[in-house]
């Protein structure tokens, strides 16, 4: 069964001059020629994203939506109505977001986080501002150390408000942020802590030893290509360092006393050296 808003692997029913018409169950759906990759052929599989067209008929493209269904994004106001406004999909057709799901009116040319969802009665995907009313309270299926999708959603007094795999809330806290973020941000993390009340708290980055393994082969290959030296050490500003590496001064002193044991590197009194 065909599903609109999402990605859908389609077989090649039959080639026209206007497409490629995939297998739905019935006369088949079009994949327009402008999309159609040169090499498809009748039989072969091809991922495609499906949602209705402006008359309202299922259509198919390879163009990649900023977000499907389910999932939250920043996206800009293109175009701003009486009925709502219509933000900037990455597709050739905008997403509609009606009035009575904006929070307090929606601007041309204004970047909004925004959750996409299907209409129960038009069955078109459209766009919600009101994330709250969208996200899971408890979050029962999240584990400590487990890797997630990071979404910024709002400034609080301890951090950030993130969205944690476009279902559930949680808190980055201000001692675990590097560099500058803004709502509608998108990064790796993990979960550093799960509260007896449901609440979470994140990190960004990857967990353990495989953030210390990733961090490693980045800091050996960019000492390699700086001529073997690098004018950082544990001095060093935390700014300076996640500015250079992307990484947090805790982590690049973890990562960096990993390569000293293995005898990769050596300290001096400015910085690192590659052995």
């Amino acid at each position: 069964m065909v599903k609109a808003g999402v990605y859908n692997s389609l077989r090649v029913q039959r080639m026209t001059q206007v497409g490629a018409f995939l297998e739905d169950g019935g006369e088949g759906l079009l994949l327009p020629k402008r999309f159609v990759p040169r090499d498809l052929k009748i039989g072969d599989t091809i991922e495609v994203f499906v949602y209705h067209d402006s008359e309202n008929r299922l259509i198919a493209t390879t163009q990649r939506p900023i977000a499907v269904v389910g999932e939250i994004a920043l996206m800009r106001a293109v175009t701003v109505t009486k009925q709502g406004a219509f933000l900037d999909w990455g597709l050739m057709k905008d997403l509609f977001v009606p009035r009575s799901k904006q929070l307090s009116g929606m601007r041309e040319g204004a970047d909004y986080l925004v959750k996409v969802y299907i209409d129960e009665q038009t069955g078109r995907a459209a766009a919600t501002e009101k994330i709250d009313f969208e996200l899971d309270q408890v979050p029962m299926t999240l584990k400590v150390t487990e890797p997630v999708k990071l979404t910024v959603y709002r400034r609080s007094d301890i951090g950030y408000v993130v969205i944690i795999n476009s279902l559930f809330t949680g808190v980055l806290h201000h001692n675990e942020i590097y560099r500058n973020i803004s709502p509608g941000d998108t990064f790796e993390g993990y979960i550093t802590h799960i509260r007896p009340d449901g609440k979470v708290d994140v990190a960004a980055g990857k967990p353990g030893y495989a953030r210390v393994e990733d961090e490693a082969a980045k800091i050996l290959r960019l000492l390699q290509e700086n001529n073997g030296y690098l004018p950082f050490y544990d001095k060093s500003s935390p700014e300076s360092i996640y500015d250079f590496f992307g990484m947090s001064k805790k982590t690049f002193k973890m990562v960096t006393g990993s390569l000293y044991k293995q005898q990769k590197i050596r300290f001096t009194e400015t910085g690192i050296q590659l052995l």
